[in-house]
C-alpha cells in the first residue's frame, strides 16, 4: 500500500489502481475528524461509502461537491452514515440531473432497500413533487439501484457484487442493539471486503469470528475502534488482544476526536483524512 496526500480537488478517476480516501474517520459525535465516510476510486469508477451529517463539509474539504458523486453505498441507517443522503439526493435530482448528470446510483441489498427508504429517506424525499405517473416520488425515481447477490448466511449474511471492476463483498456486522448475540440477530449493518484486498469492518462490536474470517484475505484492515468501553463498537483494549500479525495490518477508524498516535502504537496506525491509500495492481 502507498500513502499519498490528497491534491485538491480530489480526482475521482485514476490509473486503474484501487484507491481508498476517507472523508472522515470519526464517530457520530466527532467534529475534528468528521464522521466515518470514504470513497473507493478505481479507474473511472467511484463509490462513496456512507454520507453522514458531516458529509457535505467533508467533501468540500477535498475540493468536491455533492454534485460530483455518482454512486453511493450506505452501510446502515445511523445518522453519521446516512444523515447527508437526503441532501445528496435532492441536490442530484434538482441540480445535477437538470444539468445533464444521471440519477444517483446506489449499491444496496434487497434486504436493506425497503428499510432505508421506508424508515429513513421516504419522509424527506417522497413528498416533493409528482412523478411522471402522477404519484409521489419513489425510491426508483431517485436512484438506479444495484443489488449485490446473496452468497451465504453462515455464520453471517454475505453478499457480493462486481461494480464496474470494483469487487465488493458485503457482510453483516453485529453492531446494534447491544444485546444482539450474533450478526444474524442484529439490525442490518454491513462491512466490506474490497477487491479481495481491503477489509473495512463497518460499525461493529468486537467480533473475533469476523476478524478471523477476513484477516488472511486482507492486505489491510480498517477497523472500528472506541477509546472507551462501548456496547456497540469495538473497544480498543479488546483489539489489542489480537495476534500481532493481524494488528500490524490494522488501521483504527471511527474513533473519538481525542485519539492519539500513542493509542494506536500496537497497530498499523490511525486511519487519516486527506490521504490516498493506494493499492497497486498485483
Amino acid at each position: 500500500m502507498v500513502e499519498l496526500p490528497v491534491s485538491l480537488p480530489l480526482a475521482l478517476q485514476n490509473d486503474g489502481n484501487l484507491e481508498i480516501v476517507f472523508l472522515g474517520t470519526g464517530t457520530a459525535f466527532a467534529r475534528r475528524l468528521f464522521q466515518t465516510n470514504f470513497l473507493i476510486i478505481k479507474g473511472d469508477v467511484h463509490v462513496l461509502v456512507d454520507f453522514g451529517m458531516t458529509g457535505p463539509q467533508a467533501l468540500q474539504a477535498v475540493g468536491l461537491g455533492a454534485q460530483d458523486i455518482c454512486t453511493i453505498l450506505p452501510t446502515h441507517s445511523h445518522a453519521d452514515h446516512i444523515g447527508g443522503l437526503e441532501y445528496l439526493s435532492l441536490l442530484n435530482r434538482y441540480m445535477a440531473v437538470p444539468a445533464g448528470a444521471p440519477k444517483l446510483k446506489m449499491i444496496i441489498t434487497d434486504d436493506y432497500r425497503p428499510v432505508l427508504w421506508d424508515m429513513s429517506l421516504r419522509g424527506g424525499l417522497e413528498y416533493n413533487e409528482e412523478n411522471a405517473e402522477g404519484k409521489s416520488l419513489s425510491f426508483d425515481d431517485l436512484y438506479d439501484s444495484y443489488a449485490p447477490a446473496y452468497v451465504s448466511n453462515n455464520p453471517r449474511k454475505v453478499f457480493s457484487i462486481d461494480y464496474h471492476g470494483i469487487k465488493l463483498e458485503l457482510f453483516g456486522t453485529n453492531h446494534i442493539p447491544g444485546e444482539a448475540g450474533t450478526p444474524n440477530d442484529a439490525f442490518i449493518t454491513y462491512g466490506l471486503l474490497i477487491d479481495d484486498r481491503v477489509f473495512y469492518s463497518g460499525d461493529t462490536k468486537f467480533d473475533r469470528e469476523l476478524i478471523d474470517m477476513y484477516a488472511d484475505r486482507s492486505e489491510v484492515m480498517f477497523h472500528d475502534a472506541s477509546l472507551t468501553p462501548n456496547q456497540v463498537h469495538a473497544w480498543i483494549e479488546t483489539l489489542r488482544s489480537l495476534p500481532e500479525d493481524v494488528r500490524k495490518k490494522m488501521y483504527l477508524v471511527h474513533t473519538q476526536d481525542n485519539v492519539t498516535d500513542e493509542d494506536t502504537a500496537l497497530f498499523a496506525g490511525l486511519t487519516k483524512q486527506g490521504i490516498r491509500y493506494i493499492f497497486p495492481s498485483v
